[in-house]
């Protein structure tokens, strides 16, 4: 018989609490080569709403896995970088995609 793992207390719970949600993972892709204003951040991903892209990114910037910096000029301009925690999922980010796109081809 298996031992259930409680998963509050898993390392794996912790990273999907983390990064879990339909607009994190690709928030984190985006910005892995590049520093991002909040605009350019939203073309790239169209789909979402900009109270959904703030959450996101607000949660990611608490977790620490993205850097915000707020320049003081008038409009306002923001930019938004993924810090070196955040480098580290890089390799999972390029597997995952890769997965995603041999699912696909095998799908269709």
């Amino acid at each position: 018989m298996k031992k259930k793992i409680d998963y509050s207390d898993c390392p794996i719970g912790t990273a999907i609490t983390i990064i879990g949600g339909k607009w994190k993972i690709p928030v984190l892709y985006n910005l892995r080569e590049e520093t991002l204003r909040f605009s350019e951040i939203q073309k790239a991903l169209p789909q979402v709403t900009q109270k959904m892209l703030t959450q996101q990114l607000r949660e990611l910037e608490k977790d620490g896995l993205v850097s915000r910096k707020v320049y003081a000029q008038v409009p306002p301009k923001v930019e938004y970088t993924i810090t070196p925690l955040a480098k580290k999922l890089e390799p999972i980010l390029d597997a995952l995609c890769a997965w995603g796109r041999e699912y696909q081809e095998s799908r269709s």
